[in-house]
């Protein structure tokens, strides 16, 4: 599993300053159960999806790219980020066109610099 990470990442306020050690046991793909990801879909259908960093585990996920937008502490908050990123992206374009609107933002950081 190959992570990517959305340059406007959404992590839960409890979370803050242990972001780093997150993502790391993340990519190691290392149990913890509290933790839950929100990604971009793998569908463009879709715009987010959420699993339990459990399920990330397993051997179909070890070929995919994930797309990192949030990281949660369980599954309430990330309902609540979820719902976060939606009424941000409903302000500031009037839709809730959530994959086009994230994308945009990362193909600019990106022209922008970013990693």
């Amino acid at each position: 599993m190959r992570l990517k990470l959305y340059c406007d990442l959404y992590v839960s306020e409890c979370w803050q300053k242990k972001m780093s050690k997150i993502i790391h046991k993340l990519r190691s793909r290392r149990l913890q159960p509290q933790v839950y990801v929100i990604a971009l879909s793998q569908g463009e259908q879709n715009h987010l999806e959420f699993y339990s960093s459990a399920l990330l585990k397993q051997r179909c996920f070890d070929d995919l790219d994930v797309f990192v937008v949030g990281i949660a502490d369980g599954y309430d908050e990330c309902l609540m980020i979820t719902g976060q990123i939606t009424e941000k992206v409903y302000k500031e374009t009037g839709s809730v066109d959530i994959r086009s609107y994230i994308l945009k933002r990362q193909n600019e950081y990106e022209r922008a610099g970013g990693d």
